[in-house]
């Protein structure tokens, strides 16, 4: 057991959910217990199902996050001006060209481009990835934070 502790903590980086893997696996060994092949290797059977477990929470984890993310971009997506909301969403989510969007709003493309960049702006300050003065937010990195390029076809 002291090995799938030291494993299970080199993977998880917390000895909290260590112990909770270790719990897992053991418990997970005992309830299946008939799909173990004797005279195989009981260890390598014990470390696949406390990887396994690991990696099935942290997928779990990872979808969690992208909901939150989802979450928090609808709020700032609804905290736009209506007419950059607007662009936004036919060319960057319905795939408009701008030439297109500009035909729908009636405006010339060079609006929709203005109204897009500021709103592309407006969403990274709502969502904390620049600060006022558009520059990078210190509590945000790019592994962290969410793409907001959008592009016409």
């Amino acid at each position: 057991m002291p090995s799938l502790r030291a494993f299970a903590i080199s993977l998880s980086n917390s000895a909290q959910l260590a112990d909770d893997l270790v719990q897992d696996t053991l418990l997970k060994a005992w309830t299946h217990a008939e799909k173990f092949t004797e005279g195989t290797n009981i260890r390598a059977w014990l470390f696949t199902i406390l990887r396994n477990t690991y990696y099935s929470i942290y997928r779990r984890r990872g979808r969690e996050e992208d909901a939150i993310d989802l979450a928090d971009f609808k709020l700032a997506l609804a905290r736009l001006p209506e007419e950059q909301r607007e662009v936004i969403i036919m060319v960057g989510a319905s795939g408009f060209s701008y030439e297109e969007a500009a035909e729908i709003c009636g405006v010339a493309i060079g609006t929709i481009k203005s109204r897009l960049n500021r709103a592309r702006v407006k969403l990274a300050e709502l969502l904390g990835m620049i600060d006022e003065d558009g520059l990078p937010s210190p509590s945000s990195t790019k592994s962290e934070s969410p793409s907001l390029s959008v592009s016409p076809k």
